[in-house]
């Protein structure tokens, strides 16, 4: 998701009253799969034995997308993405990231950032498309919801009642404090 979207969200929910969670999916990349066709090697990790009997480096197929593959991010939204549109969500053509479904009068909008969701909706009881799509969600994946959104994209977020604020005062400490 695009900084300018996650802005547009946030502004979005303050100005329909709608909430703000964040879903983080567990060991995301490992949830991905690699195309057909499509095979990855590397070096054997640290403590697995580096050389292989013959004297050669031992060298080893990986069997799906890990952290630190250049194509892993990609891949993970290779097989998040056409799920999310199976289920009836309708991928923006502004930010391929953000996704809208709309049914019996309700609305849920994700912001997806890597391994994170970013939902915005309005109603959570039993039986409401907010809960059927957590649901469905925590049938198929590795999930966790990390309750109402306080940071994403290094911005702080803070809900009152009537308005979001977004802030970037610790990313910018960080960054003085790292190059200083």
């Amino acid at each position: 998701m695009r900084p300018t979207s996650l802005r547009a969200l946030a502004s979005h929910a303050a100005g329909s009253g709608m909430l703000m969670r964040r879903w983080d999916f567990v060991a995301a990349y490992l949830q991905g799969n690699f195309q057909q066709g499509e095979v990855m090697y590397c070096h054997a990790p640290p403590g697995y034995g580096t050389v292989g009997s013959d004297g050669r480096p031992r060298i080893c197929r990986v069997e799906k997308p890990i952290y630190g593959m250049a194509q892993a991010g990609r891949r993970w939204q290779r097989t998040l993405f056409p799920w999310l549109r199976d289920y009836g969500f309708t991928q923006s053509s502004a930010d391929p990231c953000v996704f809208t479904l709309s049914s019996n009068g309700q609305q849920l909008i994700l912001g997806c950032y890597v391994d994170d969701l970013f939902i915005l909706h309005r109603e959570s009881g039993a039986g409401s498309l907010y809960a059927t799509f957590t649901e469905a969600l925590a049938a198929r994946w590795n999930v966790e919801d990390e309750g109402a959104v306080s940071d994403l994209l290094n911005v702080e977020i803070h809900r009152t009642s009537d308005h979001v604020t977004l802030s970037q005062a610790s990313y910018i400490r960080h960054m003085v404090d790292a190059f200083s």
